[in-house]
């Protein structure tokens, strides 16, 4: 994929050292679609896992069906962004998304698990398409040398998206959906699958909301003028001079895929068994309902942790800053893995939102808490992978985007791993995967990203 002018037949041609701010605002808007709709598994992992009697690494099947998609359209996805534009791959996406999202409709009303993981392929299917429209997107909207601040910024917006989605997908897909039934070994086939259906039945509302959300969404990015970007397609010449090499070649992009896998192997393997974590009597002792509250916490920290970062990233250089936060997400991991809590020391707050009354319990726990304060220093992790992954690679920089947008396959692959590690250790000591992935990301940081230039 390399990156050519934005397809956009009645736009205007965008000015040199400038940043079209209202087409930034629409895209942008993306972000948050796709993490909220991102952070909403974490959701259906405790959800699905009660519903159809799965053990954590059959549940974790959610995640690998979702973020394998990125593997298999991530190339095609670029090769559509040369075929039909920027602007189209966006509505093409967003409609993708809709389809994935309708789709939670007759999974539940069968219902059938597998046919909830095609859904979601499908969602993800249409959300890597979003992905490799809009990370380059954003990078060639304005000057290049502002360029990880817009991402930052926009990666924002989507950390607001996965801040919101837990809290408000708990209260609509769990509350609806209280457990009557505690064992259903002995229920016979037909009481089994009525009960699923009733269970199930609790995603079907939200889902069929996010759909209109997206079609709506998708006609109104089709409608938009947006400018005219032309960029060169000139090969970038090698250090010295000659003839280019193959983007495999470029040592700092392709440590930076593996940065990036493990990075989303991380950050999702965490947020994908947060609420079990904390139903542990050991942990936070929280119903499913109300640890999926805390859940917003773990997201919401990345997405302080960005605007904060960019500011500090100005003063500090990206790869410095990985590393420190890299290291810091490693040792909160660590302290969580190795403290308990201590049954029964909480405090309880009562909220009040509008005709929304609940009481919050606030447990005394370091494990919990510890794990939360994660997320705040995963925040500049992935903007600053991504900028430092395509540095100086000029018109290959579309190239580089494409391959470190295919390596978010890591949100797949690592979760389930973990759940695996899971069944076997239990859910306290499985944590340790996340804290090797972290210390890679730490290496990358300091030595990883230099770029160096094949001879």
């Amino acid at each position: 994929m390399a990156i050519t002018n934005v397809s956009s037949t009645s736009g205007t041609t965008n000015a040199p050292g400038s940043t079209n701010k209202s087409a930034m605002a629409m895209v942008t808007t993306l972000f948050f679609v796709w993490g909220f709709l991102t952070s909403l598994n974490d959701i259906l992992i405790p959800h699905f896992k009660d519903i159809f009697g799965l053990s954590y690494s059959e549940v974790a099947n959610i995640q690998v069906a979702f973020f394998f998609a990125y593997a298999i359209f991530g190339f095609p996805a670029g090769k559509i962004v040369e075929w039909i534009g920027y602007q189209r791959t966006m509505v093409a996406g967003l409609f993708t998304m809709a389809l994935g999202a309708v789709l939670f409709i007759p999974a539940a009303n069968l219902p059938s698990f597998a046919l909830f993981l095609v859904a979601l392929i499908i969602l993800g299917a249409g959300m890597s398409a979003l992905q490799v429209a809009a990370n380059p997107y954003v990078a060639v909207l304005g000057p290049p040398q502002t360029a990880s601040s817009r991402l930052n910024l926009s990666q924002a917006f989507n950390s607001l998206g996965t801040t919101i989605g837990p809290p408000l997908g708990g209260y609509l897909i769990l509350r609806s959906a209280t457990k009557a039934v505690e064992n259903t070994s002995s229920m016979t086939a037909a009481a089994l699958r009525s009960y699923q259906q009733q269970q199930a039945a609790s995603v079907k509302f939200p889902y069929f909301i996010f759909t209109l959300v997206l079609v709506l969404l998708g006609l109104a990015i089709a409608l938009y003028k947006f400018p005219r970007i032309d960029t060169t397609k000139d090969f970038r010449p090698i250090k010295g001079g000659g003839k280019q090499h193959s983007i495999w070649r470029y040592r700092h992009v392709v440590l930076g895929a593996v940065a990036i896998f493990v990075y989303v192997g991380a950050e999702v393997s965490i947020g994908s068994f947060l609420i079990n974590y904390f139903h542990q009597s050991y942990i936070a002792a929280l119903t499913e309902l109300a640890a999926s509250a805390y859940v917003a916490f773990y997201w919401g920290g990345a997405m302080v942790g960005r605007f904060i970062g960019s500011a500090v990233l100005q003063k500090v250089k990206a790869g410095t800053l990985l590393m420190l936060c890299a290291l810091m997400a490693a040792a909160l991991v660590l302290i969580s893995m190795n403290t308990t809590f201590t049954s029964g020391v909480t405090t309880a707050l009562p909220l009040h939102f509008l005709s929304w009354h609940w009481t919050l319990l606030i447990p005394h726990s370091w494990p919990m808490w510890s794990i939360l304060a994660v997320g705040l220093f995963n925040s500049i992790m992935f903007p600053s992978i991504f900028t430092l992954g395509i540095a100086e690679m000029g018109p290959l920089t579309g190239e580089a985007s494409g391959l470190l947008v295919i390596a978010i396959v890591g949100g797949a692959i690592i979760p389930k791993l973990q759940a695996i590690l899971i069944d076997h250790i239990g859910i306290h000591r499985a944590f340790i995967i996340p804290v090797l992935c972290y210390i890679f990301i730490a290496y990358y940081g300091v030595k990883g990203s230099k770029v160096v230039f094949p001879e």
